[in-house]
């Protein structure tokens, strides 16, 4: 069983930044996907970024390539997402997540096991 704990979420103007991260516990296998997710209000949830802890690969979704970074502290067990440049439409809650099947990573919900409950990220115009 893993759970995960999501923080740093906020209220941030567009252009700003906020950092988010995620404490997971429990099963603590190596070679697992890590993921970040987020529901806007109205729309499906949606993969934002991956990070397979095995090699550190990432992949990002169009919208977030370039303003966003997934990074993992494995001295500290910490998922972050560091996200600039934010604007309006990245207004959601974003979720973290783990696959811990060790397949390559995917920005599938269906492939997660474990989630968050969410911290909300609010951009303003």
């Amino acid at each position: 069983q893993v759970q995960l704990v999501e923080s740093g979420g906020g209220s941030v103007q567009a252009g700003g930044s906020l950092r988010l991260s995620c404490l997971p516990s429990g099963d603590s296998r190596r070679d697992v996907c890590m993921a970040w997710f987020r529901q806007g209000p109205g729309k499906q949830r949606e993969g934002v970024a991956t990070i397979y802890t095995g090699d550190g690969a990432t992949t990002y979704s169009d919208s977030v390539k370039g303003r966003f970074t997934i990074s993992r502290d494995n001295a500290k067990n910490t998922l972050y997402l560091q996200m600039t440049s934010l604007s309006p439409e990245d207004t959601a809650t974003y979720y973290c997540a783990i696959d811990i099947s060790g397949d390559p990573c995917s920005m599938a919900i269906r492939y997660y096991n474990y989630w968050g409950q969410g911290t909300q990220v609010t951009v303003s115009s």
